[in-house]
């Protein structure tokens, strides 16, 4: 009987270093998945590993550092149990999936992180075959959490002229910070000094989120997760000063297939996809996938087009307290 025991499955990106994880081995694998599961069983696999590591843990060859959580786990399952851990390189790409279509089954597109331990009757030989009631898995999620430190929010500005009028429309923008939880209201504080003899007849503010598949191919792409519209007119010669309130949602885009979401776990629910953070002197082509986010403040000008500005937009989590354990269990 093979068990996998964890204390947690989600291991933060600190930007700087990673979360630990914490004869028989075990392994943990980030891959990117880029195809249906249906056509693996065909023989065309469509999954890439990035990053792979294994350690034996029986006969035992070393013992991890000890934390409480192996501690627990380990009188937890008794005397055949044996700890281990992994340290996750900090240059991985986090858990993103791709949100899948009303009529697509199996796992989603995306970067995952999966934890296998199984039984071989060889130490080293990679064509071994390896049974599946002799393999335990479990997916776990490497995710970023929200800087406990938040910078000044964007502004932006345009002034527009139109033909049949001698003075312009001047449209600002501007947001408190520059980061936002997931869920968090975003005000956006908007100025108008309409000099024209147009009318401003509707604001519109859109929310874009880009998916850069940097992995396999240059594959970009942007799609609408929030579009709103508010009913101010500016009248010629007039001026409008109004903070108007948005709040982007995945529960507003179940239908929208591609849209990148943060990695799921079995039977959770999950949101849209975290904004990217960088580290420097990381390879963009390692991390996989890349999210980001822009807000478009759009002005609807009678007889005249549109006046735009945009803001880029932070999108996470905020960062929660807890430590990351992991056990395997064999009897």
């Amino acid at each position: 009987d093979l068990t996998l025991y964890l204390g947690k499955r989600d291991y933060v990106d600190h930007v700087t270093a990673v979360d630990r994880i914490g004869v028989s081995f075990v392994q943990l694998a980030c891959a990117f998945r880029y195809g249906s599961e249906d056509l693996d069983v065909m023989g065309l696999c469509f999954r890439k590993d990035i990053w792979f590591e294994q350690v034996q843990i029986y006969p035992e060859c070393t013992k991890p550092q000890l934390s409480a959580m192996h501690e627990t786990l380990l009188k937890k399952a008794g005397d055949n149990a044996y700890a281990f851990s992994f340290e996750i390189p900090n240059n991985l790409p986090c858990s993103v999936s791709l949100q899948p279509g009303p009529d697509d089954k199996g796992k989603a597109c995306g970067v995952d992180f999966e934890v296998k331990t199984y039984l071989a009757m060889e130490k080293n030989n990679p064509d071994e075959k390896i049974e599946k009631k002799d393999t335990a898995r479990l997916v776990v999620r490497k995710i970023q959490y929200a800087p406990s430190q938040v910078g000044a929010g964007p502004k932006a500005e345009i002034c527009k002229s139109f033909m049949m009028s001698d003075k312009p429309v001047h449209l600002e923008a501007s947001m408190e910070k520059d980061l936002y939880f997931h869920g968090e209201p975003i005000p956006i504080k908007v100025k108008i000094n309409n000099e024209s003899n147009k009318t401003v007849k509707k604001l519109k503010i859109t929310v874009d989120q880009t998916t850069d598949i940097v992995l396999y191919s240059a594959d970009k792409y942007t799609k609408s997760v929030l579009c709103q519209e508010f009913g101010e007119t500016v009248e010629a010669n007039s001026t409008l000063d109004v903070t108007l309130s948005i709040t982007p949602l995945l529960a507003e885009n179940k239908e929208k297939r591609g849209l990148a979401l943060d990695g799921r776990l079995k039977d959770e629910d999950t949101n849209l996809a975290s904004t990217t953070m960088l580290r420097q002197g990381v390879e963009k082509e390692v991390l996989g996938i890349l999210v980001s986010y822009k807000i478009k403040i759009n002005l609807m000008v009678a007889g005249g087009g549109d006046v735009t500005v945009e803001l880029p937009l932070n999108l996470m989590h905020p960062k929660p307290e807890g430590i990351f354990s992991l056990l395997t269990h064999i009897s």
